[in-house]
């Protein structure tokens, strides 16, 4: 599991919210929700995404767009057009003067806004939570990116225009997956670009020696590895592996493989009841002494600490 599979794994692409908005110039909505991960998909219209710092964003029909968390930022028809309705986290939805707007402007089935038949429609998918492994691949994206049509056809937009609507058994599921490919289609867009700033793992992937390597630390985290039992794996010699990983990953592979583990712990310690033991054996520490004395040190707090902090 590499980190773009890290990141839609367990709770992130599970219940993602998903809705189409609707709406009629003039429109601004305040999104503060502090979420992780946001996608929007133009479908009709055209639509302004302006974050508090940096560059505005003009999306037309067939554009994505990206925002990382958990900075807030407006969409609208206009840059200057004040906002009707502010996103806050867990999906609240208020004027901005605070008076709610609950229920005020559904328009059906995952449906909000104005008219279903507005002049602009865009599809919005939002990830909840974030974990350690997906946070790996977050910090790699700029706070707010765009995928224009002329640049990136996406064949998934009518089908999930055409789902999004739908609430039938089991219909959640299909949207969560439907937005996982969504994402990754984006993304892997995104980081082929000419000019991308890849993380130095993920253009390492598509290396022959390095990639499998990876592919190992990352599937099997609690084999005891060594440089030379990974090197031995990866069919090279372990100072040929130690030397090519470190140039291509940025760092040499125990300390890699230490990082990951210790994701893995974190997202596994969020996420789940296991114990601290039961923890310590799927990542590869002896013991949950080990483990503990491990995790202190880089996150600065106990697991148990950190199990606390996330609930």
């Amino acid at each position: 599991m590499d980190a773009l599979a890290g990141l839609l794994e367990g709770p992130r692409a599970r219940g993602a919210f998903l809705i189409r908005a609707c709406f009629d110039p003039p429109w601004a909505v305040r999104v503060a929700d502090r979420a992780p991960l946001t996608v929007m998909l133009m479908v009709r219209g055209d639509a302004w995404v302006v974050p508090d710092t940096g560059e505005h964003l003009r999306l037309r029909a067939g554009d994505l767009a990206i925002a990382r968390g958990p900075a807030p930022y407006t969409c609208a028809d206009d840059p200057e057009t004040p906002p009707q309705a502010l996103i806050l986290p867990g999906g609240v939805c208020s004027h901005p003067d605070g008076t709610s707007l609950r229920g005020s402007m559904d328009l059906g089935v995952r449906t909000w806004g104005d008219r279903v038949e507005g002049s602009t429609v865009v599809l919005i998918g939002t990830y909840p939570m974030r974990g350690e492994i997906g946070g790996r691949l977050l910090d790699a994206l700029p706070p707010l990116l765009a995928l224009t049509s002329d640049r990136w056809q996406c064949p998934l937009t009518p089908f999930l225009a055409e789902e999004i609507v739908r609430d039938e058994p089991g219909q959640e599921v299909v949207l969560d997956r439907l937005l996982d490919l969504l994402v990754i289609a984006a993304l892997r867009a995104w980081f082929a670009r000419p000019d991308a700033a890849a993380p130095a793992w993920y253009r390492a992937l598509a290396d022959p020696v390095v990639g499998r390597a990876l592919r190992l630390l990352q599937d099997e985290p609690a084999r005891p590895w060594t440089v030379a039992s990974l090197a031995a794996e990866a069919g090279v010699s372990r100072a040929a592996l130690a030397r090519r990983f470190t140039d291509l990953v940025g760092e040499p592979p125990m300390s890699y493989l230490t990082g990951w583990r210790l994701a893995l712990a974190a997202d596994l310690l969020r996420d789940t009841d296991d114990t601290l033991a039961a923890i310590a054996r799927k990542v590869g520490y002896g013991s949950s002494f080990a483990l503990s004395t491990a995790f202190k040190r880089v996150y600065g707090v106990s697991p148990q600490g950190h199990r606390t902090r996330a609930a």
